[in-house]
């Protein structure tokens, strides 16, 4: 019993904690009581001691949420929100204010009262007009202007003022002043209405709707024998359209230098045949016409009556009549004898381009003061002013039907009229540079122009678009004209001193006409298309023929 009492003891004190004891061979083999509890795995011991990270942070109160606390007080601790709140509100009426929060609550308060100002002036109905704010101000007792005051500034100054006058309750005063302002303004728009009387339309003379009513009667007469002899070459067998324009083209390109004649002594500006081709007229920059006899092109007379120089001259169609444009803003009609008939005057300034209406009795001319008119050759009244054109305009063209008229201008515009109704009925929109000349094809269809973009523009009036751009000449086209038949060529004179025949069927080049020095100015084609004209700057008219033609008048060359 003490062997066993004393090596119990040092046994067990021998054998540190957590470790197995190994019997010896001396001792027996007896198994201490507290062995069972060292058998538990260490790992599973620490766990009750582990906190989770995420415990302790609903026990701690953020600070941002606690009420101001008295310095002298004690709060007392509240576990829910809801009587922290409740708390709160109980205390707070014991607060006191200090002077830097009472100066930010009355700037909040003078901010609020600006913006509800200016919310009750952005509602109120100021007047726009200059002069209708100062009679407003001066209305409601206010000066009328500050010194360095500005319009606008002005007007929100009586915005700001009404919307005062509206906040302190003053809308008998400012009702006042308004209803005076309105019965100022209505009773003056009374009297304006009593005196003045706008019609819809500018009604014209009844000279011009008599006019009217002639072109319309005879434009239907035109418009429907063109349309027969268009309608005969299509079905006529022995018709044989591609032949006759090969003919005439070719005839086209045979032309060849005829005559070269001084005709001023200052540059040339216009050229016309007569309506058989006996006659050629022509203009200067001298303000003198000068008729000459054909083929030959010696003079007969000359025209003298402008004070400036002259810009254009033409031949009546139907009668022995010849008019003539001048910079000296008029426009004459003379007699093939040289005798001064009429003169037309009424443009505010310079004439550029005239032509003749096909029935011959009215007479259309264009001016520098951005209006072409229409004039009574037998009366010599003007019928018609028509503006249109936001620049000067300068070529006009009348339809061989007689019912429509063309124009061009400084604007890089060409416009179609219907002469019956008044009515501009194309704007052809496509030339970049002004637009110097116009003229109809005898088809009834086409319509040529050229202007200082250096191409000629085809125009079909059925399509009403552009039909072909023929890059002409390297420098402006100054006239335009189609062969007065049938139109189965065109002529184009230029700048760059050369005249150019196209092909009224594909518009492709079918003859250059070199041989002048300087400008060519204007060109012209003879009824039967046996002659072409042109007048330069180098003060020479140039006669062109095809050379297979024969002179008809020989007795003109034995004269003398």
């Amino acid at each position: 019993m003490e062997v066993d009492e004393d090596n119990g003891p040092s046994t067990s004190a021998a054998v540190p904690d957590g470790e197995t004891t190994v019997p010896t061979a001396n001792s027996t083999p007896v198994q201490p009581p507290a062995v069972p509890p060292a058998v538990v795995p260490p790992t599973i011991a620490p766990l009750p001691a582990v906190v989770p990270p995420i415990a302790p942070i609903p026990a701690v109160r953020p600070p941002v949420f606690k009420p101001p606390v008295p310095q002298n007080g004690e709060v007392k601790a509240v576990d829910s929100d809801s009587d922290h709140e409740v708390d709160g509100r109980a205390t707070a009426g014991e607060y006191e204010i200090s002077e830097e929060s009472r100066l930010v609550r009355e700037r909040q308060e003078k901010a609020m009262q600006e913006l509800l100002m200016k919310r009750r002036a952005a509602a109120l109905a100021v007047p726009t007009n200059d002069m209708a704010v100062r009679t407003r101000l001066r209305r409601l007792g206010e000066p009328i202007t500050l010194f360095g005051e500005r319009e606008m500034e002005r007007r929100e100054r009586l915005r700001m003022i009404m919307a005062k006058l509206d906040s302190e309750g003053q809308l008998e005063k400012l009702m006042k002043a308004h209803e005076e302002e309105e019965a100022a303004i209505s009773a003056k728009a009374e009297d304006i209405e009593e005196d003045i009387e706008y019609p819809f339309y500018t009604e014209g003379p009844k000279e011009l709707l008599d006019a009217r009513i002639d072109i319309a009667k005879y434009s239907i007469v035109k418009a429907a024998a063109r349309l027969q002899r268009a309608r005969r070459k299509r079905d006529d067998p022995d018709e044989d359209m591609d032949a006759e324009i090969d003919w005439a083209l070719r005839q086209a390109g045979n032309l060849v230098l005829d005559c070269s004649e001084i005709g001023d002594d200052r540059p040339l500006s216009g050229c016309s045949f007569s309506r058989d081709g006996k006659l050629l007229a022509t203009c200067s920059l001298s303000g003198v016409a000068k008729l000459w006899s054909m083929p030959r092109v010696s003079k007969v007379s000359a025209l003298k009556g402008h004070t400036e120089r002259a810009t254009d001259v033409t031949f009546s169609p139907v009668h022995d009549l010849l008019a003539t444009a001048s910079a000296d803003r008029t426009a004459k009609l003379w007699s093939t004898d040289g005798s001064l008939l009429k003169t037309f005057g009424g443009h505010l300034d310079r004439l550029a381009r005239i032509a003749f209406h096909p029935s011959g009795k009215y007479l259309g001319t264009t001016s520098f003061d951005k209006t072409w008119r229409l004039w009574d050759i037998d009366t010599g009244m003007e019928l018609l002013l028509q503006e249109g054109h936001s620049r000067s305009v300068y070529g006009i063209a009348f339809h061989q039907d007689g019912s429509l008229v063309a124009s061009c201008g400084l604007d890089a515009l060409a416009r179609v009229w219907d002469l019956r109704t008044g009515r501009s009925i194309l704007a052809l929109e496509g030339h970049v540079k002004p637009v110097l000349g116009a003229s109809f094809s005898p088809n009834g269809y086409h319509l040529a122009t050229g202007g200082e973009d250096n191409t000629c523009r085809i125009w079909d009036l059925r399509k009403k678009k552009s039909l072909y751009i023929i890059p002409a000449h390297s420098n402006l086209i100054s006239q335009v004209k189609f062969e007065p038949q049938e139109g189965y060529y065109l002529v184009t004179s230029s700048y760059d001193m050369t005249a150019k025949v196209w092909s009224g069927r594909d518009f492709k080049p079918v003859k250059s006409l070199p041989g002048h020095e300087a400008k060519v100015t204007a060109s012209d084609i003879s009824a039967d298309g046996r002659y072409i004209v042109t007048v330069s700057h180098d003060r020479t008219i140039k006669l062109w023929t095809a050379g297979n033609i024969e002179q008809e008048n020989d007795m003109d060359w034995t004269e003398g």
